[in-house]
């Protein structure tokens, strides 16, 4: 019982959003930016009770997760190997330099350790869901996973209007748009908005962002040699090799491979899943909150900033040369 207060909140704000997609359909804004938006805003006007928190923290991360698994629905595992190597070298390049940058300007403008390591692992892989990953080794104050948390929301979510206007400023491909979106925006949910907004490239948005999330691994287990090897305080590394939601996400694709959908089905189930991924966004939102971010200064927004423009401009610059 202690999820029905939160989870409530989160599926009234993804209605909301959700309607205007129902009643004007030609509509272009996406739910997604709007539930996000919605909840930033609740959050920046008002403290949340704490009933709310329970179920908010479900819809942020299993039913998110679940969103983006059913995103598998969507695509066939040709369209999943249509990205190819080449995306693969701009996903893998462009992260791991996206890392040292942002690691790199967080010492030179002098943010606490703690909080500069987990600030770029979220702004280099897939923010929320790689903070929350990275802190089970680096083991930081509140502060230091909370103030990352709100940047990257905020900077992901300038994201999810930048691009698309780039990305038709640029009469960038579907393809180059997607991998490029996928390589360098921060959560899953921003990516998939962001791609939904430009004709045919949620597809290579959606599967170059997991090729991006399996790096996740890797790094968190090289933060916690790193910070043993410094003789620091870690904890154990609690993520998997391989994201389950990425394990589901395959598996619907093979099924929508092998078994033919009705059109009218299809739809069906692509909506709700829209619906699911809203929901998910509204407990992302409603745990961003403006005024923290204004109380810290103006560095973390910096470092924040920072490493995502350098990552957007390499994973845009890698993509025209490797994907066209």
């Amino acid at each position: 019982m202690k999820f029905v207060p939160g989870l409530i909140v989160a599926v009234v704000l993804a209605a909301l959003a959700y309607a205007p997609k129902v009643l004007l359909p030609n509509l272009t804004i996406s739910p997604l930016l709007t539930v996000i938006l919605l909840g930033m805003a609740i959050a920046s006007l008002m403290q949340l009770p704490a009933t709310w928190k329970p179920g908010l923290q479900l819809a942020q991360k299993p039913i998110l997760r679940w969103g983006v698994a059913g995103l598998g629905f969507k695509l066939s595992l040709q369209e999943l190997a249509s990205i190819g190597g080449s995306a693969l070298v701009v996903v893998v390049v462009s992260t791991v330099a996206a890392l040292a940058f942002g690691w790199w300007l967080g010492r030179r403008v002098g943010l606490p350790d703690k909080m500069n390591l987990l600030l770029g692992v979220g702004g280099g892989i897939c923010g929320a869901s790689a903070i929350v990953a990275a802190d089970t080794v680096v083991q930081g104050e509140q502060s230091d996973s909370a103030l990352p948390l709100g940047i990257i929301t905020l900077v992901g979510t300038v994201g999810i209007v930048v691009y698309p206007l780039l990305g038709q400023a640029l009469h960038l491909s579907p393809f180059v748009y997607g991998v490029w979106n996928g390589a360098s925006l921060h959560e899953m949910a921003q990516v998939i908005a962001a791609g939904n907004a430009i004709p045919d490239a949620i597809s290579p948005s959606t599967v170059t962002k997991l090729a991006r999330i399996c790096l996740l691994a890797p790094v968190v287990f090289y933060l916690g040699w790193m910070l043993r090897k410094k003789q620091q305080n870690v904890g154990e590394a609690k993520v998997p090799l391989v994201p389950w939601f990425l394990v589901v996400f395959v598996l619907l694709a093979a099924f929508r491979t092998l078994v033919e959908v009705p059109k009218p089905t299809a739809k069906l189930v692509e909506d709700l899943d829209l619906f699911i991924l809203c929901v998910g966004m509204a407990g992302v939102g409603l745990f961003s909150d403006f005024r923290q971010i204004v109380r810290a200064g103006v560095k973390p927004i910096l470092v924040g900033v920072g490493q995502w423009v350098f990552l957007a401009a390499l994973a845009l610059a890698l993509t025209l040369i490797f994907c066209k």
